[in-house]
Formats: structure tokens, C-alpha cells, sequence
């Protein structure tokens, strides 16, 4: 099954190689769980202050059928802030697993 994913980019401009980045990371998705609606990711980038890098926040959205909506966001922290971009989108991707993963145990016992 190809997963729908829809990416929004909201204070930066938009890049093929984040958006493939992005689209592989989602298709690893359905490892952990096969009955995934649709996933909608957004990357933002808050602040454009150079004090304290730049600040990105990713957050996904995932709706999994049986009326699931999970959702993983990931914040700039003052100890983060100079992270890169990929590192933040592999972050948020990484609670989405255990997030999925956490579902379909649960969904296992009942």
C-alpha cells in the first residue's frame, strides 16, 4: 500500500531532497502498523533568529483506521536549537514509531 502523505512547509522554502527524506521515513511507517489512513507532516521554522540558530519544529499527523489520530511534534529546546533540520524530522519520525508501535500492542491485547 503507498501511504498518502501530505507535506506543508511554513516559514522556509519547500526542497525536494527534504520532501524524499520525508516520504521515506513515512513508508517505514507501515512496518509498525499496516492500516494507516493518511500521514500529514508540517515543517516550520518559527523563528528566523540568528542568536539562537535555526529553530525548526516538525509535526506529524497520522490517522489510523478504528478512529486513531496520533500525533508527534517536535520543538526547538534551548539545548536543541542548533539542530539541523533532518535531525528534527528523524526525531519526530522516531516518536511516530513508538507511538504506532504502542498502538498495535494495545490493539493486540483487546
Amino acid at each position: 500500500m503507498q501511504l498518502p502523505v501530505n507535506i506543508t512547509y511554513r516559514g522556509l522554502e519547500k526542497s525536494e531532497n527534504i520532501d524524499n527524506l520525508i516520504l521515506d521515513y513515512a513508508s517505514r511507517l507501515e512496518k509498525f502498523c499496516d492500516h494507516i489512513n493518511r500521514c500529514d507532516v508540517a515543517i516550520e521554522q518559527p523563528n528566523h533568529t540568528h542568536h539562537k540558530g535555526n529553530q525548526f519544529r516538525v509535526r506529524i499527523d497520522v490517522t489510523v483506521s478504528r478512529g486513531h489520530e496520533l500525533v508527534a511534534d517536535e520543538k526547538p529546546t534551548d539545548n536543541r536549537a542548533h539542530e539541523p533540520l533532518t535531525k528534527v524530522i528523524h526525531d519526530a519520525f522516531k516518536t511516530m514509531e513508538r507511538q504506532l508501535r504502542h498502538l498495535v500492542e494495545k490493539q493486540r491485547r483487546e
